[in-house]
């Protein structure tokens, strides 16, 4: 087997797990951890004390040092902020190097990516966007799901990050962006229903979905998660995506989103000075979500109906998985930073041959997916539901 090199770009909690992974397989020769802030990645590499790793001083707005970093690589992470998704994969196919990220629905960050699927062909390239938790791993396991089944009629996706132990009074620790949550909040979901494509309200149709370890907890749409998925199962009766949390908190939240407090113009004036409700709320959450030290959890549940051969069969997965008590991982980066790793090396080690741009659902084999993430601590557990019937 080939050895590879992997070039990971961001030394942020993402990137830096990516790297911690890959360093760890035999068949990955060389890691290039890129970073404008190179004293985060230079301490990082301390604690790692690998000889693998090698840091890359990188200020990824500076179009010839990123082609110079990228060129490094057989395979490119992506774990910069979505806005670099569409030019890190078009700098890499120009390169020659196969890319992967972490998504980004806003702004069509994703469609541009896929849009390069000819030239990506032609080159002989691999581009794979999307690729944490939701999207990412709901659309590798909605595809496998899929691929079972001789006709696709029901997906339903349900995905939380939350704490182990939750305090009031919002029960929830940010383990992203605090803008990102208050934009899955406040857009629109988008959801098939009747075989339509249509739009629900974030924070609507709340139902209560047990979890081993954690009860009882509350689901509701919001915006973003499916990102791929209503096109690739266009033609299927129903495909929902809802956010998982604490009971009562969708209702807390649903009233700041009604007062305009997630509004992303609206300003107030106060003694004179014009300002951002958004940034007000910002600034008062910020502290108090803070996950700090405190313990994190990633629950999942992924639901694919159909027929196959004459009979209704339902897949179901479940995964639940927390902190690394020893390392200090959150689950949130270990969920995202293992899954982009797990497919970077699927596509280095030729596991993944199919070159092109693909969402994860339509490239990323489950059965692999889901045995490369057991040996890293995160089990995926698959159930069959059976009920025949007659045509």
């Amino acid at each position: 087997m080939k050895e590879m090199k992997v070039v990971v770009l961001g030394a942020g909690l993402m990137g830096k797990q990516a790297a911690r992974d890959l360093v760890a397989d035999e068949a990955v020769e060389r890691v290039f951890l890129a970073d404008r802030n190179i004293v985060q990645a230079e301490f990082f590499s301390k604690q790692l004390n690998s000889s693998k790793l090698e840091i890359v001083k990188l200020d990824a707005s500076d179009d010839e040092a990123l082609a110079a970093a990228i060129s490094k690589g057989d395979v490119v992470i992506n774990a910069l902020f979505y806005t670099f998704n569409e030019k890190v994969a078009a700098t890499a196919l120009k390169y020659g190097v196969h890319s992967v990220d972490l998504g980004g629905h806003i702004g069509g960050a994703t469609n541009a990516v896929l849009n390069l699927h000819e030239k990506a062909q032609q080159k002989g390239i691999t581009l794979i966007p999307d690729l944490g938790v939701a999207p990412g791993m709901i659309n590798i396991l909605a595809g496998y799901g899929a691929s079972k089944l001789d006709q696709v009629s029901d997906i339903r996706l349900f995905v939380g990050g939350i704490p182990v132990h939750p305090e009031p009074p919002l029960e929830y620790n940010h383990v992203f962006s605090l803008e990102g949550v208050f934009d899955h909040y406040t857009d629109k979901s988008l959801v098939i229903r009747g075989g339509e494509l249509l739009e629900v309200e974030s924070l609507s149709e709340i139902e209560h979905i047990e979890f081993e370890g954690f009860g009882e907890l509350e689901a509701f749409h919001t915006s973003g998660g499916t990102s791929t998925l209503t096109d690739t199962f266009s033609d299927v009766n129903s495909l929902e995506y809802k956010t998982l949390r604490y009971k009562g908190h969708a209702e807390k939240f649903k009233l700041l989103v009604d007062l305009g407090f997630t509004d992303r113009e609206k300003t107030v004036e106060v003694e004179g000075y014009k300002v951002k409700l958004r940034s007000v709320l910002k600034a008062v959450l910020e502290p108090i979500t803070e996950l700090g030290d405190k313990q994190d959890a990633v629950v999942l549940r992924v639901l694919v109906s159909g027929v196959k051969e004459n009979e209704e069969i339902s897949y179901e997965y479940n995964m639940v998985t927390v902190k690394d008590a020893e390392t200090g991982v959150t689950a949130m980066a270990r969920a995202t930073a293992y899954t982009i790793s797990v497919v970077a090396q699927m596509i280095g080690k030729g596991i993944i041959d199919r070159r092109g741009a693909y969402p994860p659902e339509m490239i990323v084999p489950g059965d692999e997916y889901i045995a490369e993430m057991a040996k890293r601590g995160v089990g995926i557990k698959e159930t069959v539901h059976r009920s025949a019937f007659q045509n």
